[in-house]
């Protein structure tokens, strides 16, 4: 087990971003403090050749370019203060209205203009004979995209032996808010030699929020024996939807337990990918509307070019009391987590 660090890169503001390297004897990752971003994945396939199976930049001045910022998948980030959108951008917490960005179409997504995607976090390297990772915090202040309180977030990274890449969620608040935060890493085991339609993904889930035009209608229905059925393995492009996917799965964990939510494999490369979490819910985004990028010369990235398997609580949860609830009250501890666990057979 290893972590180094080393610069990557500056801020238009002149702050320096780090880069921390988690490595064990199969896998590197590699995270960066701006945006709380995981930038590579690297891992052998069944040959043993080494890949990222991420999608991600080497240098911080791509994450800040108005090619990929024009049409921006978020690419690896931690997403806050609330992941997916709120409808109308309208948020309302006890008695008191709040207009939010409106940023997706007639909605509010992913925390607004400048959500924690976009800012740099305090690091602190992490080092036991069990695993390396890195703690990073940030404190929202009040009224910071008009959200209420001042939230102290921290997201811990941690590697380990087994391939374990945890991400733990911690949130406090001095005034009652909602908090919603996920990871948005797209995921493509072939190492970009593909787009991932050829992907099978099987979910742990019998249930999604019914949606229309990516806002849940309240209603909690079943997938059995339709298009996004994934109670038992099946390529990303069984069903044929032209535009994939970007839906939120049901899990029946309103407790919170520690579960496994689902298996992404790819069968040429023999990795394959195991998610366990805490949310009651993921969102599976088959990356339709990712930018195509020329980066040194060379094409990369566009549609399909990889799979987010975003865990969260569900897409505006703040408008329906019939989902788990995303308020946070002081006094209260936000406490989730995720973990990615990447094997190679």
């Amino acid at each position: 087990m290893k972590i180094t660090s080393q610069k990557f890169g500056t801020l238009k503001d002149g702050r320096e971003a780090t880069l921390f390297i988690l490595s064990n004897n199969d896998i590197t990752v590699k995270i960066t403090n701006y945006g709380a971003i995981i930038t590579a994945v690297d891992m052998p396939n069944k040959n043993g050749s080494i890949e990222n199976v991420v999608c991600g930049f080497d240098k911080l001045e791509n994450y800040l370019s108005e090619e990929y910022l024009g049409s921006y998948p978020y690419f690896g980030a931690i997403i806050g203060r609330f992941g997916n959108r709120i409808a109308g951008g309208k948020l309302e917490i006890e008695g008191t209205s709040y207009e939010m960005a409106i940023n997706n179409g007639p909605n509010h997504l992913h925390g607004g203009l400048e959500g924690f995607d976009k800012k740099l976090f305090d690091a602190e390297q992490i080092d036991t004979t069990e695993e390396v990772g890195v703690k990073l915090s940030y404190l929202s202040p009040d009224g910071e995209e008009n959200y209420p309180g001042n939230l102290k977030v921290t997201c811990i990274y941690t590697l380990n032996k087994n391939n374990d890449l945890s991400i733990q969620y911690f949130a406090e608040t001095d005034k009652t808010t909602v908090v919603n935060l996920t990871n948005h890493s797209y995921f493509n085991l072939s190492g970009q030699k593909e787009n991932v339609l050829n992907h099978e993904l099987e979910l742990n889930a019998t249930k999604m929020t019914e949606m229309v035009e990516q806002i849940p209608t309240g209603k909690i229905v079943p997938v059995v024996g339709t298009a996004f059925d994934f109670t038992s393995a099946k390529k990303l492009n069984a069903a044929g939807l032209e535009m994939g996917y970007d839906d939120n799965f049901v899990f029946d964990n309103e407790e919170g337990e520690l579960i496994h939510a689902g298996t992404l494999c790819e069968a040429k490369s023999g990795r394959k990918i195991e998610v366990y979490t805490t949310q009651p819910g993921m969102q599976v985004y088959t990356g339709y509307w990712n930018p195509e990028l020329t980066l040194d010369g060379k094409k990369k990235f566009g549609s399909f070019s990889g799979i987010a398997l975003e865990t969260q609580h569900y897409p505006d949860s703040v408008h329906h009391k019939n989902f788990p609830t995303t308020v946070l009250k002081p006094g209260e501890l936000y406490d989730q987590k995720t973990i990615y666990k990447f094997i190679t057979e």
